[in-house]
């Protein structure tokens, strides 16, 4: 009966008056519904999958009210929170606050923020709408309090299980050869306009200050030796991979096999985005920031070089040293020099991963200016971290998104110095693989071993 109701919804006619029958019809026998199996699976497909949203309404209000308990109502009740319509949307928060359900917390609380937040009397907030308004309620009537400690203490006990298995679930990084940046501000951003004879264009990195927390940074950048551990490990999962990797991505580098950059003290090179993200992942970490990067390059007092405000030829791997051409002076003879490129030629690009060590940056980090470019997780455009959403498209689909482009830092071995200043943003197609383009991991203090 009630399946030939849903149908009755669905083909009255639209806004008329036989329509609004119909569902208060629905409504009544709802209400009225033995609180089966039967039941339970009807308004659970009905709650996500039904056509018309009072079909979904109703059915996400007969959940709460027959299926209070049920795993499968909570987690549908959940979901519902998020549907398009906003009337089956507010009745889901409703019924989470009213039901206590604990699936929905979690979600309400990305649409209005933390109730001990937004019950503090000086809390700043500007006027909401109906779902931001029922969202704050459903969440006082969930955890039964309007004082702000009293509710810092019942989130930290209502997500106490999750963040247990969060920990457990973590990999711990190995910090041996890490480095520790400490809190604090630190100079960012171009201090010139020129650098030797090639011009640059420094507007898209303003001089500034900017304040970080402490972290740990890789010393150099992520070997061929390192990368290989995590490929045995990571061969048949994709227990690291970002979401948005396709399924079962192949994270062997691109030149695994090109003797010029394979030997495992070199950096590892030929990866892309997701291949480095899973990495960081796997090593327990993640991609430095554009900002974490830079401070960690040029410490506190705004050098333009890891090393000082001076260029020096034997402090790094730039196109001078690989090319064996420390005489280009100007853009027309680097592009002609670049132009000389072959599959075996230069003969020795990059160097090892702990070479240099007269250009290190004032926390000892090496290689920071040339040798490989490297990863960060900053969106190039943006600024915020990378938020990929392209799976399942080819990259000629998304390659003028703003979405897909992350930011370089350090420069490479083809590279001039003023691509290899502590402030140069360079980008790239988070899907390109390229024997310039390396990483190196940062990690979190509380994740010391």
């Amino acid at each position: 009966m009630l399946h030939e109701m849903v149908g009755e919804v669905s083909m009255s006619a639209l806004g008329g008056q036989e329509y609004r029958e119909k569902v208060k019809q629905l409504e009544k026998a709802l209400t009225a519904a033995s609180a089966d199996t039967s039941l339970l699976d009807d308004l659970c497909h009905w709650s996500i999958q039904h056509s018309d949203w009072n079909v979904r309404r109703l059915s996400v209000e007969a959940l709460g009210a027959k299926f209070p308990t049920a795993p499968e109502a909570h987690k549908v009740i959940s979901e519902a929170v998020h549907d398009d319509v906003d009337w089956v949307a507010f009745t889901a928060i409703r019924v989470a606050g009213k039901y206590r359900i604990p699936d929905a917390v979690s979600h309400m609380i990305r649409i209005s923020g933390w109730p001990s937040n937004f019950t503090k009397p000086a809390y700043a907030r500007k006027p909401v709408g109906c779902g931001a308004a029922f969202t704050k309620q459903a969440l006082l009537d969930f955890f039964g309090s309007t004082e702000p400690r009293e509710l810092e203490e019942l989130e930290d006990r209502h997500f106490a299980g999750l963040r247990t298995e969060v920990r457990a679930a973590q990999r711990q990084p190995d910090l041996q050869d890490a480095v520790l940046i400490p809190a604090g501000p630190f100079i960012a951003g171009a201090r010139v306009g020129e650098i030797g004879p090639f011009q640059m264009d420094d507007t898209d990195n303003p001089l500034r200050v900017e304040e970080l927390p402490a972290y740990y940074i890789d010393r150099t950048t992520v070997t061929n030796a390192r990368y290989a551990k995590f490929l045995r490990e990571a061969a048949d999962t994709d227990e690291f991979s970002h979401p948005d990797a396709p399924a079962g991505k192949d994270h062997t580098p691109a030149h695994w096999h090109d003797l010029r950059f394979n030997q495992p003290s070199f950096p590892v090179v030929g990866v892309d985005w997701y291949d480095a993200y899973a990495f960081a992942r796997w090593a327990g970490g993640m991609l430095p920031s554009e900002n974490q990067w830079e401070k960690a390059a040029r410490g506190t007092d705004g050098r333009v070089y890891p090393w000082g405000d001076v260029w020096s030829d034997d402090k790094a791997q730039s196109v001078f040293t690989a090319y064996g051409r420390p005489d280009v002076k100007d853009l027309a003879e680097l592009e002609e020099l670049l132009l000389s490129t072959r599959v075996d030629w230069p003969e020795r690009p990059v160097v090892a991963a702990d070479s240099y060590p007269a250009g290190a940056s004032p926390y000892g980090l090496l290689n920071m200016a040339g040798n490989v470019w490297e990863l960060t997780r900053t969106n190039f455009f943006t600024r915020a971290d990378m938020a990929p959403f392209f799976k399942g498209k080819s990259g000629q689909e998304f390659m003028n998104r703003p979405e897909a482009f992350h930011v370089l830092r350090g420069g490479t071995w083809t590279s001039p110095p003023v691509c290899m200043s502590t402030f140069y943003r360079g980008k790239d197609l988070l899907t390109d693989r390229h024997n310039e383009v390396g990483f190196r991991c940062v990690y979190n203090t509380s994740e010391a071993v």
